[in-house]
């Protein structure tokens, strides 16, 4: 799986979530909520150090990554965050890999 942060969006959490070199964006599933890939699911972040990443993009320093045992959430698919110039945010797709 290839997690991929497009500069717009890396430049959005830089700003906006105070990330710094070694601290980055935790990306991960939980209850309640939807996703396009998991009804009942959705996706959550947080601004962490990795432990024991699954898939890790490091980009300025910064880890964009998701740990070993949320894999689950995205399996299947490549994570492509890009960034939603109308509403001033990240925008995330899941890319179906092929098999």
């Amino acid at each position: 799986m290839n997690i991929i942060v497009k500069p717009k969006a890396q430049q959005w959490y830089e700003r906006e979530m105070g990330i710094s070199k070694g601290r980055g964006v935790r990306f991960f599933g939980q209850v309640y909520g939807c996703s396009p890939i998991h009804e009942s699911f959705s996706l959550a972040l947080e601004v962490n150090e990795p432990s024991r990443p699954y898939a890790v993009t490091i980009l300025n320093d910064i880890p964009y990554f998701i740990e070993s045992g949320d894999e689950w959430f995205f399996d299947g698919y490549d994570f492509i965050i890009d960034y939603d110039d109308r509403l001033d945010e990240p925008k995330y797709i899941y890319e179906k890999r092929a098999m």
